[in-house]
C-alpha cells in the first residue's frame, strides 16, 4: 500500500468487502495497521453494525446500497476547521445524488441528504489527530462513512422517512459503479478544498440547503419551539431566526420531522 505522502486518486485503491460491522471501523483498522493511504475506499455489500450520527445505528439492506468509508489526509485543514470537509463530503453527496434524483435534493444541515422530506443517505466522518513536536493537534486522518440509499425500498419501520433512487427513479442501479461516481464527485470536491474555495462551497452548500429560508420545528433539551432556517456559518452553526437564540452548534439541537 502506497504510503501517506503519495499522492492517489479517491477511490483507488476500492476494496469490496463481502460484510463487515462497520467500514468506518474497518477504514480505521486499516489505517492504524499502515494499509490504507489518502483516496482508499472500502465498500461493503452488506454492514452488520453500521454507525450513523450521535451513536445512532446505520441500518441497511444487504447489496442494495452504497456503504462506503474512504481515508482522507486531512493534515493541510486545521483541526479547528473540521467543518470544511464536512461541507465538501456533503457537496460531493449532493451532486452524485442530484444527478439521478433532480433538483429536489437537499443537503439537510449538517450533511444528511434529502430528497423532498424523506433521508436519501447520511455521511459520518470520524478524525484521526496526532500530536506533534511542539504538542500541538494536527488532524492527520479522516474516515468518511457514506451510506446512500439506491435500490432498497423496504425499510425498518421505525425509520420516518427514507426512500432510495430506485423508490424516486423506479430503475435498478450497480451499486458498485454508482460507488466509483461517488469517489469521483468527492475528488472534485476535495480538489477544490486544495484550492483554497471555502467560502465558494459554502455559499453552493447553503444554496442546497434542506428547508433554507422556510419554518422548521426544532427542539433543544425538551423544548420545542418553531424558527426559520437562514443558513449555516463557516463555523458550522445553523443560523436561524424568531427563536430565543441566533445559533445553534451541531447536536445542540433535533429535527422535529414528521
Amino acid at each position: 500500500m502506497p504510503s501517506s505522502s503519495t499522492i492517489n486518486t479517491i477511490g483507488h485503491p476500492f476494496i469490496e468487502l463481502d460484510s463487515v460491522d462497520s467500514t468506518n471501523n474497518y477504514a480505521f483498522d486499516k489505517l492504524q495497521a499502515n494499509l490504507a493511504a489518502h483516496g482508499t475506499a472500502f465498500f461493503a455489500h452488506a454492514q452488520t453494525a453500521g454507525k450513523g450520527q450521535r451513536g445512532k445505528v446505520w441500518n441497511t439492506e444487504p447489496g442494495s446500497n452504497i456503504i462506503m468509508s474512504v481515508t482522507l489526509d486531512t493534515s493541510f485543514i486545521s483541526i479547528h476547521q473540521q467543518f470544511l470537509l464536512s461541507v465538501v463530503v456533503a457537496l460531493s453527496a449532493y451532486d452524485f445524488y442530484s444527478k439521478y434524483a433532480g433538483d429536489e435534493t437537499k443537503i439537510k444541515w449538517p450533511n444528511d441528504i434529502y430528497w423532498r422530506d424523506s433521508k436519501a443517505g447520511g455521511i459520518l466522518i470520524e478524525s484521526n489527530v496526532k500530536t506533534n513536536s511542539s504538542g500541538g493537534s494536527i488532524w492527520k486522518w479522516a474516515v468518511v462513512g457514506l451510506g446512500i440509499n439506491i435500490n432498497q425500498t423496504n425499510f425498518a419501520k421505525h425509520l420516518i422517512n427514507p426512500v432510495s433512487l430506485k423508490a424516486i427513479t423506479k430503475k435498478e442501479y450497480d451499486t458498485i459503479s454508482l460507488a466509483k461516481e461517488l469517489c469521483g464527485c468527492l475528488q472534485k470536491r476535495f480538489d477544490e478544498l486544495k484550492k483554497g474555495v471555502f467560502k465558494k462551497q459554502l455559499k453552493e452548500y447553503n444554496s442546497h440547503l434542506y428547508k433554507l429560508h422556510q419554518s422548521v420545528r426544532l427542539k433543544k433539551k425538551n423544548v420545542s419551539f418553531n424558527c426559520v432556517v437562514e443558513g449555516v456559518n463557516e463555523n458550522g452553526e445553523l443560523i436561524v431566526s424568531g427563536a430565543a437564540q441566533e445559533s445553534f452548534v451541531w447536536g445542540e439541537v433535533e429535527w422535529q420531522l414528521k
